[in-house]
């Protein structure tokens, strides 16, 4: 695995925009090998008149298989470490497709590198943390804007929902660089596109949900014994990797007198990074921005249960 690593890498740390395409296409083969089992049990399809063809489609790993499954353990251990993990890699391969692609050149491998992002923050749920950084976060932000493609803007909601799901550390970090402020003004925006819209409510539900962390932090592995990994390394190496600079070219979004307000030990558990708030608390943010609209997706959470009322 290291060695396919290696080769993935490679491509992806190239200037070229044909071997970046196909480092990505190797690292989702690498991916699509870990969630798909083999053909053992064979569906067939059926024969067209002149095929006589039967196709073996390999089938869809369950999750909770995948910990008992040697190559998957093999991917989580290598992603613990600081040399092999994906999620550094195609987020170093994002920030440069975006500084580069101005013009709308890269987009669809933009689109890419956030889907694979979308893919190893579930499968490796530690790697969560680069986006505790500001300049990652930043980078997630700076696709929301106008000037991207409706394409870039859904995958970029998509993958900060699951950057930010179970991680109330990340959540605050959204909130202290204007993140409610760029995602309702999207919202807000006549020129906005359906679909967009569309996922836009998605994660202001998903935002107005329950906060629970699911992590463990860098101090609990570290007193159970756990060797170094990705969480016990110091954002200061971090930096060495990905550069002192913001994500995507963008300027620091600096946070606000009103967005500060969320590492405030009165409105949640703790003070300060990965503190938890409360609903209501999340709720006068959101108000802030879209008076009115609050109480409604409120209750539609309660009623429709989106997300099949696995976040209510």
């Amino acid at each position: 695995m290291e060695s396919l690593l290696s080769l993935a890498f490679d491509n992806l740390s190239s200037f070229d925009g044909g071997r970046i395409k196909k480092g990505l296409k190797q690292v989702e083969g690498l991916l699509a090998q870990i969630c798909l089992s083999g053909p053992s049990s064979p569906r067939k399809q059926s024969a067209s008149p002149g095929r006589e063809r039967d196709r073996e489609l390999p089938s869809r790993k369950v999750l909770a298989d995948l910990s008992g499954d040697p190559a998957f353990r093999e991917f989580f251990k290598l992603q613990e470490g600081f040399e092999w993990n994906i999620a550094q890699r195609l987020l170093t391969t994002l920030d440069w497709l975006v500084v580069r692609g101005g013009d709308g050149q890269y987009d669809l491998l933009i689109v890419n590198a956030l889907d694979l992002i979308q893919g190893v923050l579930l499968l490796h749920p530690p790697s969560k943390v680069l986006f505790s950084r500001s300049v990652h976060m930043n980078l997630l932000l700076d696709l929301l804007e106008p000037i991207n493609c409706p394409a870039i803007q859904s995958a970029t909601i998509i993958t900060l929902v699951v950057a930010l799901l179970d991680m109330p550390q990340n959540m605050r970090v959204f909130e202290q660089l204007d993140g409610l402020l760029t995602v309702t003004s999207l919202f807000k925006s006549r020129e906005t596109g359906r679909e967009v819209k569309f996922r836009l409510t998605e994660f202001l539900y998903f935002y107005l949900t329950p906060e629970t962390p699911s992590i463990p932090r860098a101090e609990a592995r570290m007193s159970a014994g756990g060797g170094p990994g990705l969480l016990q390394r110091s954002p200061s190496k971090l930096a060495k990797v990905f550069g002192g600079g913001g994500g995507g070219g963008g300027k620091e979004r600096p946070a606000t007198s009103g967005s500060t307000a969320a590492s405030d030990s009165g409105n949640g558990n703790g003070n300060g990074n990965g503190v938890t708030l409360s609903v209501e608390a999340k709720k006068q943010f959101v108000d802030r921005y879209l008076p009115g609209v609050v109480d409604e997706l409120l209750k539609d959470l309660d009623t429709y249960k989106p997300f099949g009322g696995v976040l209510s």
